[in-house]
């Protein structure tokens, strides 16, 4: 048989030799054993069951969720066989004499591979058609999509066993690409083919890098200067929502990039010709909403970015791996913020609980992958059911954590406390009711079980449930607790774990990624390697020439420029006035005006310093935004009532200000004399003014603070607006 098959191997697809489990794989089928196959993308799965179906008598069935990879795959197939009809596809696109061709094929022998829709595969004309032919076996790929813990779940894949039967009784081969313990466990119930052997490729793609940063404000200024690092490599940056995609890609156009937008909303021309021109090169980038990359089997993908978190890890695993097929280097960036992860949860909302329960519980591992700060691929390939060693694991390296590793201190005794509490509370609970239990917290589920009266119930309140959120996430990688599968997420002690109760250890706890957001909505992490540290020195230096020229010229410091400013410039070093009006807060007004003497600074500091600048680039904006800033210009000057002007832009009132802030705190001058006066009288404008003049800085609260109730937020934020253009303008 071996001389067989090799020739077979030979013949059809032209190789020597098998690719890892391929061999192994293809002898299962031969021997009409029911197969299992869980191999990551790009590992050659198609081949495990296109082989076999080219050698064996009959017509192979191969059940596959996506109309766009059955027709690359036929074609693929079509192309190595002098016989058209060798592989053919039965779906919906098909018209009546197309599926009587298809129909002739499979009963004159020629036909070896027949792809079929699951919804197609339900109707019963088909069912009788194919219950009358020989059929060799069925395969079926994306074999998650039956699981509703699969990342894909698409009830009609449910029904598939029962079809099977009817048709013949045939061995089922299931094929995936990602699958945690408790989707394979669904899958073989669900086929019925607990028997099958089971063939499982290692998940590690050691050239792949994982890295991820804070989501702050600056979202689009940090894409754009990795991609432009990356000039002339291919990328794909995913979004969440088709409206991003659009944003994001003319953003980076806008920015000299050569990208393109692809979502489900384009008519199918347009993306099989953004999809062609990314394959062919003629594009750099493609911005997409995960119906992208399907079926995309480009092999020099060099960075993949996730704009917005996915919502399980099985899509990260799934839309990282489209990097670094040829084997090459690829880049894994991820943004994350838990605004996100919250988000997700909104749109979760609505569904049954049962998906509920499943959804929430697939985001709480992102949530762990995302603030961990052990080793990520470590944290992944636990999380499918894979052993990684940390220190000689291949591509143990390639990662954001283990170039700059986190401090590390021992938890001996909390380690012990968390064991102690599963095991005393019977195993029954989940990590996030172990933590209520550890830090005190009540609820009714705690109360029902009588934990809440329990001596160790608070037993370890002195640290916050983040932190013992991230020690039950180490302990779980480190497999002295796992989760149970049938009850999901349910704590339980492993073997090791029960050892360590009676025999404790050393256990070093790295500090988890902590990530708050600040006032401004942008993120401050505690991590070095996630923002480029601000230069204390220049700040101050700046903050100094800041006092002289507002003194010189009879303004308070802030109204040359505001603290973001300053941090701004010590993160960037501008040393032209272009380059300066760049910084946050600063238009071209500002710049000319106050710039000279700061740019000299910095330009001398660089040089004193041997401070090599960021090739930090001039974010041009897609101009969405200068033309609402031109509306509010020309209207004012017109003297519309500002409540005018933002209904007629669909703003609410405080947004509309915002944008007001934004034009006068860049520089240029906004006169709305007009609408203060309608609200305030002389002596009003005149006390808020010399506030203003005398303060240490323009925050709105530190005035609502010195008012006291006099005046409310609007009336302070238009003086404010009105001061900025009149003495900083």
């Amino acid at each position: 048989m071996k001389m067989n098959l090799y020739d077979a191997l030979k013949k059809f697809f032209g190789f020597n030799q098998f690719k890892g489990l391929q061999e192994d794989v293809v002898k299962s089928i031969l021997n009409d054993q029911n197969t299992f196959v869980i191999m990551p993308t790009g590992g050659g799965k198609s081949l495990c069951y296109q082989l076999p179906a080219l050698m064996k008598e009959g017509t192979a069935i191969v059940v596959s969720p996506l109309i766009a990879l059955m027709k690359n795959q036929v074609d693929a197939i079509r192309g190595i066989s002098e016989t058209h009809g060798i592989a053919h596809v039965l779906n919906s696109s098909l018209n009546k004499s197309e599926v009587n061709q298809v129909k002739q094929d499979i009963i004159n022998g020629v036909t070896k591979l027949l792809y079929v829709a699951p919804e197609s595969l339900i109707k019963e004309e088909y069912v009788d058609f194919l219950k009358s032919q020989k059929i060799s076996f069925v395969a079926i790929d994306e074999a998650h999509c039956i699981s509703e813990w699969g990342h894909d779940f698409r009830p009609e894949y449910r029904n598939l066993r029962a079809i099977i039967k009817q048709i013949d009784n045939v061995p089922v081969i299931g094929l995936t690409a990602t699958a945690t313990e408790k989707v394979q466990e669904d899958i073989l119930k669900t086929l019925g083919m607990t028997d099958a052997n089971i063939y499982k490729a290692s998940f590690n793609r050691a050239n792949l890098f994982y890295e991820v940063r804070p989501k702050t404000k600056d979202i689009e200024k940090d894409i754009i200067r990795f991609v432009k690092q990356k000039e002339g490599q291919s990328g794909i940056v995913y979004c969440l929502s088709r409206k991003k995609v659009e944003e994001i890609a003319q953003v980076l156009q806008v920015n000299g990039i050569n990208a393109l937008p692809y979502h489900a909303g384009f008519d199918a021309k347009t993306r099989a010709k953004h999809q062609d021109m990314f394959l062919m090169e003629d594009c750099d980038v493609v911005v997409a909403t995960i119906a992208f990359g399907m079926g995309i089997d480009k092999p020099d993908v060099r960075f993949v970015i996730h704009h917005d978190i996915p919502k399980s890890l099985e899509s990260y695993y799934q839309e990282t791996g489209r990097a670094g097929r040829d084997g090459g280097e690829g880049h894994c960036l991820t943004f994350y913020s838990y605004k996100d992860i919250e988000k997700l949860e909104k749109f979760m909302a609505n569904k049954p609980v049962a998906e509920q329960e499943v959804g929430h519980a697939l985001l709480q591992e992102v949530v762990g992958y995302a603030e961990t700060s052990m080793n990520r691929r470590k944290y992944l390939l636990h999380y499918f059911g894979e052993e990684f060693d940390e220190v000689n694991g291949e591509g143990a390296d390639m990662d954001d954590n283990m170039r700059n590793p986190k401090k590390k201190h021992e938890a001996q005794e909390q380690v012990g406390t968390v064991l102690k509490v599963v095991k005393n509370t019977n195993e029954m609970y989940k990590a996030k009711e172990v933590v209520n239990t550890i830090t005190g917290k009540e609820n009714a589920l705690l109360k029902s079980h009588k934990t809440t009266e329990q001596p160790f119930f608070g037993i370890g309140k002195e640290k916050d449930g983040n932190y013992w959120m991230a020690l039950i996430r180490q302990m779980l990688v480190a497999d002295l607790i796992k989760k149970e599968i049938e009850q999901y997420g349910v704590v339980k002690l492993t073997k090791a774990g029960k050892a360590y109760l009676e025999n404790p250890s050393s256990f070093m706890m790295t500090e988890d990624h902590v990530y708050h957001n600040t006032d401004d909505g942008s993120i401050i992490t505690n991590t070095k390697s996630s923002t480029v540290g601000l230069d204390d020195k220049l700040i101050s230096m700046l903050k100094d020439l800041r006092k002289q020229v507002g003194k010189k010229l009879g303004v308070p410091p802030f109204a040359v420029f505001q603290d973001p400013s300053i941090n701004d410039m010590a993160l960037k070093y501008p040393i032209t006035l272009e380059e300066l009006s760049t910084v946050h807060g600063v238009g071209e007004g500002k710049a000319k005006k106050y710039g000279k003497d700061f740019i000299e600074l910095i330009g001398q500091y660089v040089t004193d310093n041997d401070i090599t600048r960021p090739d930090d680039l001039v974010v041009k904006s897609t101009g969405v935004n200068s033309g609402l800033k031109l509306y509010i210009i020309q209207n004012t000057d017109r003297k519309l009532p500002l409540e005018d002007i933002a209904k007629s832009k669909g703003l609410e009132m405080n947004e509309l200000i915002k944008e007001m802030e934004a034009i006068v705190f860049s520089g240029t001058k906004l006169n709305i004399d007009y609408a203060i006066e309608d609200l305030l009288d002389e002596d009003q404008q005149e006390e808020i003014h010399e506030y203003f003049m005398e303060a240490e800085t323009d925050k709105i609260q530190d005035a609502l603070d010195e008012f006291d109730g006099d005046f409310d937020d609007e009336e302070l934020r238009l003086m404010r607006i009105k001061f900025t253009s009149d003495v900083a303008n």
